[in-house]
């Protein structure tokens, strides 16, 4: 059990470190190679995934980077201010941020090949700066806006029947949020962990970070009141009735249980296919710092961690009180397990807060993650630093650069470790 404390706690990479090294171990046996060999691999695999101790990570966006040198800058902003591990967006709504063979390139990219790979360059500049570089994907969702894609080759347009139905049978409506794939299909499970094994078998990554590894299934996901509830397709229903012997209105909290247990599997899935295709990546999830709200979209990260299905385990933390933020931390460490917790935490809306108030309370709350777990995750980069590109410096009103600029002499010491304001 992790033990409450300052920051000493153990940071290991928990049981999936030594499972994958045991697979890896039995593969190598079976393969009838000589003894000699199978004990190098045996070593070379003793090491597994290596987590930084402690973690400072933030999170970049998507909406972070147009161009190669909107990575560029990225990268050694990051590595300049301290940090250790860029968890770096790539995937977003079923589209792709680097050159995938099975999704198309994302529409902000032009829909097309932009020129340059930014997985492949943040890798490079990630290993010239010495930071880690984990690939952030999000994996439910599939499309997001009010019109569908254009492209044909897209999911929504090309895999209709992997997308949510309710029990009216209508697909679920195209919003200002996202649509989702549906989990509970086995064919969905497959081909998200083959999206994700072309990626991490291709590119040298550190680790993949699976965020919206839940249903989306919030307003206006769900519009409040409605009564809708998702998946109800013919063949969900059919899965679950084979599963259990009964229908959802059955036992409201069966349905529920089988629902989280689908998205469980396939993390179990992914887990299996990191440890055949790059053991040496850390695998990893955002999940949300409340277990009784994450169960509301079937997500139980407490169990993640207790089967030893992560590396490391990120909290969406976000609250702009300290209190709470430790109040949400505290009950993780009770978890009968050895996966680092990583506290996550965002700039917030602070109400009745100048900016320069509103940066001390996350600083406040770097301090108080440190102090509990010795690591924590900055959502997010665009919080901090300007963009480069043109495009997206557009967008970006004179009031948002100065509140960048006044909150980093603020934010920055606590990621480095120093009390101390450092001077524009």
């Amino acid at each position: 059990m992790n033990s409450k404390g300052t920051g000493n706690r153990q940071q290991g990479t928990g049981h999936t470190g030594a499972r994958r090294r045991a697979a890896d171990w039995s593969r190598s046996l079976a393969s009838g190679l000589p003894c000699a060999l199978i004990l190098l691999l045996a070593l070379a695999g003793c090491a597994g995934p290596r987590v930084p101790q402690p973690m400072r990570a933030i999170w970049v966006t998507r909406g972070d980077y147009r161009s190669q040198d909107d990575v560029d800058q990225i990268i050694a902003n990051c590595a300049d201010a301290g940090f250790n591990t860029v968890i770096f967006q790539v995937r977003g709504n079923g589209t792709a941020w680097y050159e995938s063979k099975l999704e198309p390139w994302a529409v902000e990219l032009g829909g097309t090949h932009p020129g340059f790979d930014p997985l492949t360059r943040a890798i490079e500049q990630a290993r010239e700066h010495d930071v880690q570089l984990h690939a952030w994907v999000n994996v439910m969702p599939a499309w997001r806006g009010t019109k569908p894609p254009e492209n044909p080759d897209q999911l929504y347009n090309k895999k209709p029947e992997w997308f949510w139905y309710d029990q009216h049978g209508d697909r679920q409506a195209l919003s200002s949020f996202y649509v989702s794939l549906n989990p509970c299909l086995p064919e969905v499970r497959e081909y998200l962990v083959a999206v994700f094994e072309d990626l991490v078998a291709r590119y040298p990554v550190d680790g993949l970070h699976m965020d919206y590894i839940r249903f989306p299934n919030e307003p206006p996901a769900t519009p409040r009141g409605s009564g809708i509830d998702y998946p109800r397709d013919d063949r969900t229903l059919a899965l679950y009735k084979q599963a259990t012997g009964k229908a959802p209105e059955d036992d409201e909290q069966a349905w529920d249980d089988w629902r989280t247990e689908q998205v469980t599997q396939l993390v179990r899935d992914i887990d299996a296919m990191i440890a055949r295709t790059r053991p040496t990546a850390a695998l990893s999830a955002s999940v949300g710092s409340v277990p009784t709200r994450a169960l509301h979209h079937f997500q139980d990260g407490r169990r993640w961690m207790e089967e030893g299905l992560l590396d490391f385990q990120v909290l969406m933390n976000y609250t702009d009180d300290p209190a709470v933020f430790v109040e949400r931390i505290e009950p993780w460490l009770e978890a009968e397990t050895s996966v680092p917790l990583v506290p996550g935490l965002w700039f917030g809306r602070h109400p009745d807060k100048t900016t320069e108030e509103a940066a001390a309370v996350v600083a406040e709350q770097i301090n108080l993650a440190r102090a509990k777990t010795g690591n924590f995750c900055v959502f997010a980069y665009s919080s901090l630093f300007d963009s480069r590109d043109n495009e997206l410096v557009a967008r970006q009103s004179p009031e948002q650069r100065a509140k960048r600029a006044a909150r980093r002499p603020i934010v920055l010491p606590a990621v480095a470790g120093s009390s101390e304001r450092v001077e524009e």
